[in-house]
């Protein structure tokens, strides 16, 4: 079995950057010596001077196209494995235009280009000076083009789809087509230009027979490879995949292909590795006991759902207690299709006995450098863990009741004031910090977590300026901090949402906020912090900083899904259009309105969310089933924030996102559709 640098997610490494430079090389020096070192020569196809162009480009397509047929037909390579560019059909017809004309009045294309440079082509190097100058023009008039990049958008489309015929049907019309234009081209140029060298040679005539012989040969391979229609994914280029035998699997198998070990699992953690997706298979109850860190949790029923957008994307890890359903499913998975599926060897309890027992209770002597990444094991899943292996879960020395992200109490705040690895932090104004607060705590303004991300203003920063937010007021990843919030309990849970961005769980709501604090006369003071000491908060690694976000074009998609809710949490005058401060007034077509005002009451003195037994009553009525998928937004994302943190971390919807772009984007966008009235 080949494997490709795509398939295995190595494109960008050391070895797949080697490869492309050795193939680059030979690459130019293949087009030199065909001639494609001179402007003149390429030109002269349109001139019907010189058929070089024409030869060597069907040339090199046939060999491609029989190469691969033939290798996926054989099963020594997988579909998988293989980049499908989409197709466009605009981009591709006004791109293809303008490399054309670019072509005939120069003579040359960036790859030839290249080639003519190293020739030492004055020619050459003028060309490729003018591509930069029009990349730089490009880039400024990338808005006025950018419409293009979706017109005629088609996914991945294969052509002998389009034409109703099988790939090796196709394959063979296309090599009959080569030779045609072989035999065409070495015509024009004997009758033209006293070229022909091959026309009516014996060589031209074994050369055509070779590859008519080899493409029909292709028609009595298997065809168990062949992609069905419409099999394209547009944002992803990769097309359906195939089923694998139980002879694939139990070589899997025996190649130990199918399972990974707990010490390497809590270090690829711990790296905050990107693309690795650990799932916990047991049961909620169980999840919700204890589980291990960053891990997500999905029943056997429902994995092929959860696990379809993850399909041989990245690296999926099952676990259970053991490893018998584990193994059932990673299977089944394999049956499926999935190729980047494995299990926990020895399961949850493994993991615990190798990874998280502490030294001091292990019957053999560990050694001193085994000891030390235990102690940094056990900092990440234990004392940071997403919930403990107890009723309560401690976070350093504070021991933190319910699970995290949540709500505390004051009375548990007032006792644990002062204690380690707690960050108390005040988001009301300044003013009101000012004049007086909770002792110990910190000012953040939540507005400062905000800018303008793709000219889109008030969007959640990247992970790395939070992460320096984050050093300057001393947080560490291995902090409990508690947000405090005055009337406005979305600014609480604005920043809570930061927080998750940065990948930190630990993180909980004072319910009640400072006003309860105040009403129940606890303790304040307005004295500043003084002697803070910055801290180390390394961003998280990967192309995503989080798996809840989601985009204009991800809602679009979500949207024309059956099941999915579109929760518009802004008052009910704006969901309506009745007013509006953006481009565009009414909502998205197809969304549900519920003003985050609803959640919230005011009583003795402070805000609060309402019981949270009343919540889930209501919102059951407006979402069918905990695994419901549910996209929640607002103008700016500040109130959806209130929401998405009760959705997700109260009342336990399973498939929750955040579009913080929010109603600001959408409206301004006139290419999205809009709906008004109620």
């Amino acid at each position: 079995m080949i494997e490709t640098f795509f398939g295995l997610g190595t494109l960008n490494s050391p070895q797949g950057y080697f490869a492309a430079l050795i193939i680059g090389f030979c690459f130019g020096f293949i087009l030199e010596r065909a001639g494609f070192g001179s402007s003149r020569r390429l030109a002269g196809i349109f001139y019907l001077r010189d058929m070089a162009v024409l030869k060597v480009m069907f040339t090199a397509l046939v060999t491609a196209m029989l190469g691969l047929s033939t290798s996926l037909s054989l099963g020594w390579i997988r579909p998988e494995q293989l980049y499908f560019m989409p197709t466009v059909y605009g981009a591709h017809l006004i791109g293809g235009l303008l490399f054309g004309i670019g072509f005939v009045l120069s003579g040359w294309c960036p790859g030839t280009g290249a080639v003519g440079l190293a020739s030492g082509r004055l020619d050459a190097l003028i060309f490729l000076l003018g591509a930069v100058a029009g990349s730089v023009f490009f880039n400024e008039l990338f808005a006025a083009v950018k419409p293009l990049y979706n017109w005629g958008q088609a996914g991945v489309s294969f052509a002998y789809e389009v034409l109703g015929i099988s790939r090796m049907a196709f394959g063979f019309l296309l090599t009959a087509l080569a030779v045609g234009c072989f035999w065409g081209s070495e015509y024009v140029e004997a009758t033209r230009n006293r070229g022909g060298t091959y026309f009516r040679s014996p060589f031209l005539k074994a050369f055509s027979l070779g590859l008519l012989i080899f493409s029909a040969g292709l028609l009595l391979l298997p065809s168990s490879q062949q992609f069905p229609a419409g099999s394209g994914l547009p944002e992803t280029g990769r097309p359906s995949y195939p089923k694998h035998s139980d002879q694939q699997l139990l070589q899997a198998i025996e190649g130990a292909a199918d399972h990974i070990e707990p010490i390497e699992l809590a270090d690829r953690i711990l790296r905050r590795e990107p693309q690795l997706l650990v799932v916990d298979v047991r049961t909620p109850g169980e999840f919700a006991q204890f589980h291990i860190r960053g891990s997500i949790n999905a029943t056997l029923s429902e994995l092929v759902e959860v696990l379809q957008p993850y399909r041989n994307a990245g690296t999926i890890v099952l676990y259970s207690n053991g490893m018998t359903h584990p193994a059932q499913a990673r299977d089944a998975l394999y049956r499926m299709g999935y190729q980047n599926v494995y299990i926990l060897t020895d399961g949850l309890k493994g993991f615990i006995e190798t990874c998280l027992k502490p030294v001091s209770l292990r019957s053999e002597p560990v050694p001193q450098e085994f000891a030390a990444r235990i102690a940094a094991w056990r900092n990440y899943f234990v004392t940071r863990a997403t919930t403990a292996p107890a009723p309560e879960r401690m976070v350093e020395s504070v021991k933190v009741p319910g699970q995290l992200p949540g709500l505390v109490d004051t009375a548990w705040l007032q006792s644990n004031l002062g204690e380690t690895g707690l960050k108390i932090i005040d988001v009301r104004s300044q003013p009101e910090y000012n004049t007086a607060h909770i002792p110990g705590s910190l000012f953040l303004a939540t507005d400062s977590l905000r800018g303008v991300i793709d000219g889109i203003p008030s969007r959640i920063l990247p992970e790395k300026m939070l992460a320096w937010h984050m050093e300057q007021m001393g947080i560490t990843p291995s902090d409990l901090v508690v947000l405090i919030a005055g009337d406005a309990i979305r600014d609480a849970t604005l920043a809570g949402v930061a927080l998750e961005r940065l990948g930190h769980s630990n993180y909980a709501v004072l319910d009640g906020g400072f006003g309860k604090w105040l009403v129940e006369k606890r303790p304040v003071d307005n004295a500043l912090p003084i002697n803070l000491s910055k801290s180390h908060y390394p961003p998280p690694t990967g192309q995503r900083p989080d798996s809840f976000t989601v985009t204009a074009p991800q809602v679009l998609k979500l949207m024309q899904q059956p099941g999915t809710v579109i929760l518009d949490v802004r008052p009910k005058d704006y969901f309506t259009g009745e007013k509006s401060d953006e481009a565009r007034a009414g909502h998205i077509p197809g969304a549900v309105n519920r003003p985050y005002t609803e959640d919230v009451l005011t009583t003795d003195g402070y805000t609060r969310l309402r019981p949270l037994t009343e919540l889930a009553t209501e919102y059951a009525a407006l979402i069918p089933s905990k695994d419901t998928t549910i996209v929640v937004h607002c103008r700016t994302g500040h109130q959806a924030s209130q929401t998405f943190f009760l959705l997700r971390h109260l009342l336990g919807y399973r498939n929750v996102s955040y579009y913080d772009a929010g109603w600001t984007e959408w409206a301004a966008r006139l290419e999205l559709p809009v709906s008004n009235g109620s």
